[in-house]
């Protein structure tokens, strides 16, 4: 009976092994999990970088202050945005964008297609 005991212990490993067995789930468990938290930040800002490249004047934006309204200038760091009846024009830090509502674009296309329909 004595002989089962010793045989089912765990028997210590020395060197690599050891380190391998007792470390290797955990460094990839935390690999695992950082790749979960990176890869989705990339692909994020990447988009958001992408939106603030391709901004355009008369889009429409939503800002993080909860502001919303038209772009009639766009320069390399910042935007001026004209928002209200009053068409009060705020000076905005481009990185202070939320994101674009209604691209210029689209406006026009809309108006295409329902001339189209006609």
């Amino acid at each position: 009976m004595v002989n089962l005991l010793i045989l089912t212990a765990a028997q210590p490993t020395d060197g690599v092994g050891g380190f391998l067995s007792t470390l290797g789930f955990p460094i990839l468990l935390l690999g695992a999990m950082l790749l979960m938290f990176y890869l989705p930040e990339r692909k994020r800002r990447k988009n958001f970088n992408s939106m603030l490249s391709n901004l355009k004047v008369n889009d429409e934006i939503f800002t993080t202050g909860g502001i919303i309204g038209k772009l009639v200038k766009v320069d390399e760091g910042y935007v001026i945005l004209e928002t209200g009846p009053d068409r009060v024009r705020i000076k905005l830090d481009k990185r202070g964008i939320h994101s674009v509502l209604n691209k210029a674009d689209d406006k026009k296309e809309a108006v295409e297609i329902k001339e189209d329909k006609k």
